[in-house]
């Protein structure tokens, strides 16, 4: 070992106190994550709350859920061209940012929160956004499309709900429909059966009442003489058999 090794041996610190200082670092940089994470989580829960009841309770579902897209559009805008002058600024006299982030209450501390600033730029008020808020306008902005996209999901929901329920109602409505034409069509043909029925007795005409001709009728009388040859006739001698023997005479 040269003199310079035996040099840096006697400048270099133990081995246990490079472990100390490597567990005291560690140490630290797992506190101040801790921290880091406690504070995101915060914001997190900030930015949720600025939503929900912030924008959502004091206006209309159809409001609140334009002006967060709204909202959206201006992050990812910024979040995806930082350096366009366009993306970085908005004018609150503007008709479109008027009605969706000045006038909707709750909507113009949700865009502060993500960053931006009141400002007047040739006599016309407008909103600058802070370069050094690119970490709020990350959260803000991940915050923004997840309810933006949960707000999308129970619109669709309510749009199949309303839809079946519609169907149903139609499909209900058909079913009494096509049962009132069954009874309809039931009872036409009864009736139908019916008139066929009384004009065909009425074509037969009215029917006489059988009368038993040996119960209530006598016998007619019968013309022997027409019936029965030979009735009413007297024999003669003449008319005997001559052959026929002479009567006995005792």
């Amino acid at each position: 070992m040269s003199d310079s090794d035996h040099i840096l041996d006697a400048t270099r610190p133990p081995l246990d106190v490079i472990a100390a200082a490597a567990e005291r670092r560690t140490q630290q940089d797992t506190h101040l994550s801790g921290a880091q994470l406690l504070q995101e989580h915060d914001q997190r829960q900030m930015f949720r709350r600025l939503i929900d009841p912030g924008i959502f309770r004091p206006n209309s579902k159809e409001v609140a859920f334009v002006s967060l897209k709204t909202l959206l559009t201006l992050a990812e805008n910024l979040l995806r061209e930082p350096d366009n002058l366009k993306f970085q600024q908005f004018k609150a006299t503007n008709d479109t940012i008027r009605r969706r982030l000045i006038e909707p209450k709750g909507t113009l501390e949700y865009a502060i929160a993500l960053g931006f600033r009141p400002d007047v730029k040739e006599f016309q008020p407008i909103y600058v956004f802070n370069p050094r808020k690119m970490a709020e306008l990350r959260m803000g902005a991940a915050i923004l499309r997840e309810a933006v996209d949960l707000e999308s999901q129970k619109q669709e929901r309510a749009q199949r709900s309303k839809k079946e329920e519609k169907a149903a109602i139609e499909a209900a409505a058909q079913n009494v429909k096509l049962a009132f034409l069954d009874d309809r069509m039931t009872k036409k043909m009864r009736d139908q059966r019916e008139r066929q029925h009384r004009e065909s007795r009425k074509d037969d005409g009215p029917m006489s009442p059988l009368t038993p001709i040996q119960a209530s009728s006598p016998s007619p009388s019968v013309d022997l003489q027409t019936e029965m040859p030979g009735v009413g006739q007297t024999l003669t001698s003449s008319d005997r058999n001559v052959d026929s023997p002479p009567p006995y005479n005792d």
